[in-house]
């Protein structure tokens, strides 16, 4: 069993940067396909990015270039450097976990196994 705690959240400026932890616990990070979904209030839950076991990258193109995905296998702990935030990146933004390879395009919140209660990040 997977547990994931989501931390880094909170109001910034546009323009202003954040980043948000995923600490893992019940198994390593370097096991597993990692991932970030958020969702903003009547909106529909999107994926934003993934890390595989071996450390290959996706992210959404909504966030292209301006976040980046990457793990730290010494404190199991996943992360998302979010840069350049702006109004509408405002959501809670969840961890995600999964056996195995990534799922193509990020997937779907229901291809991975694990999830974490989220963490709200507000730009305004």
């Amino acid at each position: 069993h997977v547990q994931l705690v989501e931390s880094g959240g909170g109001l910034v400026q546009p323009g202003g940067s954040l980043r948000l932890s995923c600490a893992a616990s019940g198994y390593t990070v370097s096991r597993l396909c990692m991932g970030w979904f958020r969702q903003a209030p009547g909106k529909e839950r999107e994926f934003v990015a993934r890390i595989s076991e071996v450390g290959t990258t996706d992210t959404a193109d909504s966030v292209k270039g301006r976040f980046t995905i990457s793990q730290d296998n010494a404190k199991n702990t996943v992360y998302i450097q979010m840069n350049s935030l702006k109004p509408e990146d405002s959501a809670m933004y969840s961890c995600v976990a999964r056996w195995g390879e990534c799922p193509d395009s990020g997937g779907s919140w229901y291809s991975y196994g694990w999830w974490g209660q989220g963490t709200q990040v507000t730009v305004s």
